[in-house]
């Protein structure tokens, strides 16, 4: 099959590299210096493009309705059109989804005005959270127990100095307490078939200290999370936001990716995402049994032949590498080295988000988040292993990651 995939991030690289386990023919528009060892890139519009299925991996371009567009020349796409994407475009419009979905979630209230958010403030208990609603590449969240630090935050955020128009209007909500975990679901737009779960590591320093990023490593599976629980996601979060999506007339073909607090009562939605969650997507695609291409197919066709989206058995680790600086003011331009590997391995593979060529072919930082080392084996012990010893061998000045990846996920229980 020759399948189009939009992107160029770490997650696309990510989804490239399965694509071509499976034997699949891949363009990558535009793709970056990791994919371009894989597949074919491509500098174009995606829409002068033929193919058998067109894969779009970043939210932005599925808010900005590139799926549409693509399904109006006849094309098949795995991603929700612009109305779909609105569960991740717009928190407000994703919390009123879910409160019509009974969905349960945290309670909330929007504002559009600092000095309203600030008495809301005043009444919570701590933790306070504050999210912008619009996107903010993962790091448009505040969770903290400092009122004071809440209060500057929402005022920054309403001003447009943070996050611009995408923080003009804040989500306040109350913090839900437990353990995080990531769910990823892929629906024909009627039914949804879960992904294996992962455990996102969000913030920048060791001891989930630090600020929010988009993801400094994941691991999957998630041993502490039973498969009862699994199911009540699936049954209270996922497929009652599918339902309420049917009723509202808005055909979602994709992922649906539910950000789970899994609390003392049971899980509970923190937010939706409508692609592929990123590092997520470099844990949970290579343990995937079967050929992932036809499933995406199935699901852009709206017709989800299977039932079950089975494990291989085995474990994944990866762990992020970021440029000096990140995520405030990433510094860009150092020079990488990376030794050579083989880029379609089974148990080790490098993926590239922020990188890019000079002319002279030196690979250089070009992003807040570089590369995702990820270790692939039997047990997430043996696979964490992997990840850590060969990110002693790859070096840019001034590199950040974090030491503690995966490090709880067998007694965090």
């Amino acid at each position: 099959m020759k399948i189009v995939v939009v992107g160029s991030g770490g997650r696309e690289h990510a989804i490239c590299y399965r694509l071509r386990i499976d034997g699949h023919e891949v363009i990558a528009v535009p793709g970056n210096p990791g994919i371009a060892e894989i597949c074919d890139v491509y500098e174009g519009d995606p829409k002068s493009l033929d193919a058998d299925l067109f894969v779009i991996g970043p939210e932005a371009p599925l808010v900005a309705g590139l799926a549409d567009e693509l399904r109006l020349m006849g094309k098949v796409v795995f991603g929700p059109g612009r109305d779909g994407a609105r569960l991740e475009g717009s928190k407000a419009f994703m919390k009123e989804v879910a409160a019509k979905a009974n969905v349960p979630t945290a309670n909330y209230e929007v504002f559009e005005d600092t000095a309203q958010a600030h008495k809301f403030l005043e009444k919570m208990q701590a933790p306070y959270v504050v999210k912008t609603d619009g996107l903010a590449g993962g790091k448009g969240v505040l969770v903290t127990n400092d009122l004071d630090l809440a209060k500057r935050d929402v005022g920054e955020k309403l001003s447009g100095s943070t996050f611009g128009e995408a923080g003009r209007r804040v989500i306040i909500e109350e913090g839900l307490v437990g353990k995080e975990v990531s769910l990823l679901a892929i629906t024909d737009g009627k039914k949804a078939l879960a992904l294996i779960p992962a455990t996102d590591h969000k913030r920048l320093l060791n001891g989930d200290l630090g600020p929010n990023t988009g993801g400094m490593g994941a691991y999957a599976p998630v041993p502490w999370l039973s498969q009862a629980i699994l199911d009540r996601a699936m049954t209270e979060i996922v497929q009652p936001t599918i339902d309420k999506l049917v009723e509202l007339q808005i055909d979602y073909r994709g992922v649906l990716y539910a950000g789970l607090m899994i609390t003392e009562s049971g899980p509970k939605l923190i937010e939706f995402n409508v692609r592929f969650g990123d590092p997520e997507a470099q844990v949970v695609l290579p343990l995937i049994e079967g050929d992932f291409g036809q499933l995406m197919l199935e699901a852009a066709l709206g017709n989800l032949l299977q039932t079950k989206i089975k494990s291989n058995g085995r474990a994944a680790v990866t762990v992020v590498m970021a440029a000096p600086g990140y995520p405030q003011k990433p510094v860009i331009g150092a020079k990488i080295s990376l030794p050579p590997t083989d880029v379609l391995d089974r148990d080790l593979v490098v993926f590239h988000a922020g990188t890019a060529k000079d002319e002279q072919g030196n690979l250089h930082v070009s992003g807040g988040r570089v590369l995702a080392i990820t270790g692939i084996a039997s047990s997430i012990e043996t696979a964490r292993e992997k990840a850590y010893k060969r990110l002693e061998v790859v070096y840019f000045q001034d590199a950040q990651w974090r030491d503690d990846i995966a490090s709880n996920a067998l007694v965090d229980n």
